[in-house]
């Protein structure tokens, strides 16, 4: 079922994504070489309290994961892509790191992820990569308009992957959210434009392209939670919440990605 959300419910999930948004960029800046893993969770749990948040992501138990999960943050390092779960680790220069970040804020949820380069070593292609990712969440967004059709956000997303040479895994991908953080629909990162459900004024969205430098398949740790790529190669993720209105797309979650590159 989907919920439409009336202007002023919209409104009370900006002020969430505000936060979401504040927080990534915020531990973004702090992940630097020798900052390890753990220092980046405790301080997403201290940033949570002190705004009277609640983690969407702690004691969360879906299908795919080896619940619950006891984090408040996902942690996602080089080859790990999707629910990294946080662990003793110590960046390095030149690590890839996406993290993704959802909390609700007086009953109303936000999720966005960001990736960005450690230090101050980075391979040319894995800029390329998470730049088009960003490219990806860009389009997609455009294309979430009242009259369109679902499938034109997957297509959007899943052609800037095409075209820069990127294989696209339809598995993982965005999802509504509102009242709690998975909602209907699933919205997949390639698709058939004109397909799928009618784009209404109301609906909310998590936009989320990510892919690898290599292979479209994943594989999972022994954690039960973190996705790698299946060759190992590097990954990025980037990820808006959004809301579809009158005029157009409206991004909750302000734009922070295309800024965070250390």
């Amino acid at each position: 079922m989907i919920e439409l959300k009336t202007a002023n419910e919209i409104a009370k999930m900006a002020v969430t994504g505000e936060f979401v948004a504040d927080t990534l960029a915020t531990l973004s800046i702090e992940a630097q070489p020798g900052v390890n893993l753990l220092q980046l969770e405790q301080h997403a749990r201290e940033l949570i309290a002190e705004r009277g948040a609640t983690s969407c992501y702690w004691d969360y138990a879906p299908s795919f994961g080896r619940g619950p999960f006891r984090n408040v943050i996902c942690l996602s390092v080089n080859d790990a892509v999707l629910h990294g779960l946080p662990h003793d680790y110590v960046l390095r220069d030149g690590d890839v790191l996406s993290l993704d970040f959802a909390v609700s804020i007086d009953g109303w949820v936000a999720d966005s992820a960001v990736t960005v380069i450690v230090g101050d070593s980075a391979e040319p292609a894995d800029r390329a990569l998470i730049e088009s990712t960003r490219k990806a969440l860009d389009a997609g967004i455009a294309a979430a308009v009242p009259g369109g059709r679902l499938g034109d956000i997957s297509a959007a997303i899943g052609d800037v992957a095409t075209e820069a040479g990127y294989r696209v895994n339809a598995e993982f991908g965005g999802h509504g959210l509102g009242r709690t953080m998975h909602e209907d629909p699933h919205v997949a990162n390639r698709g058939r434009r004109g397909r799928g459900l009618l784009l209404r004024p109301g609906m909310t969205l998590a936009l989320e392209p990510w892919w690898a430098r290599g292979s479209d398949r994943l594989v999972m740790d022994a954690d039960g939670w973190t996705l790698r790529s299946a060759d190992g190669s590097n990954t990025a993720h980037c990820e808006h919440t959004i809301a579809i209105t009158e005029s157009g797309p409206r991004v909750l979650t302000p734009s922070r990605c295309a800024q965070q590159t250390n």
